[in-house]
């Protein structure tokens, strides 16, 4: 089955960008599109898309408030994907804290693009871990404290499995590095989640930054 994807931008020329570098993947389907954030709930319902790439700077609902409501209202939501200009945005780092699965930039290369839907769609976060930082240091510090890690009592191996989430990593190079099976890192990445209470790897790495158990320099 191919990968399913919504576009919503209020840009015609984006839009149609995006369509013709996804829509030539024998794996993946351009679902359909959309002008504005506040269409976004209906589509993802009639549609069921795998991915949502959804603009960060919409004029009627932007991209925070568009992937906080379909994670709040839609069942089994699609993972989504912010297609921002500008990579150390306030606006980007909000859309991750939102829960957003990491983020694109609209100058990325068709390759990139095309890598970037496919890892979301597998389950991974697309994040940079150099633009991550930075976006901790401008907009995040001093938000939440250490309460989000103080309780969750990580063992030595989740900490580190979560440090290198931090990192960027995906599974299958945690797995590298730490010499164990994918099997052993999806095990230790799910208990991450579960005992931060957090949705995915990114609100997990955002918590991390923001606690200071990661520190953002």
């Amino acid at each position: 089955m191919p990968v399913t994807v919504l576009l919503v931008d209020d840009e015609p020329l984006v839009r149609a960008g995006l369509r013709a570098v996804l829509a030539a993947q024998p794996d993946i389907e351009v679902a359909g599109e959309a002008a504005d954030g506040a269409a976004v709930i209906p589509l993802v319902r009639s549609l069921r898309p795998d991915v949502v790439a959804m603009d960060v700077r919409m004029p009627l609902l932007d991209g925070i408030e568009a992937t906080r409501a379909v994670l709040r209202t839609v069942a089994d939501p699609p993972k989504i994907l912010v297609v921002t200009t500008f990579e150390d945005d306030e606006y980007v780092y909000e859309a991750l804290r939102a829960g957003a699965d990491g983020f694109l930039l609209k100058r990325s290369r068709p390759e990139e693009i095309v890598h970037a839907v496919r890892l979301v769609a597998a389950g991974d976060s697309l994040l940079f871990p150099a633009s991550v930082r930075q976006l901790a240091a401008r907009y995040g510090t001093g938000r939440v404290g250490a309460e989000p890690l103080a309780g969750a009592r990580l063992t030595g191996r989740e900490a580190e499995v979560l440090r290198l989430m931090a990192r960027g990593l995906t599974n299958a190079e945690i797995a590298a590095g730490l010499v164990v099976g994918a099997e052993t890192v999806k095990s230790h990445v799910s208990a991450v989640l579960a005992k931060l209470g957090a949705r995915d790897r990114t609100q997990a790495v955002i918590a991390a930054y923001e606690s200071g158990f990661v520190a953002p320099r």
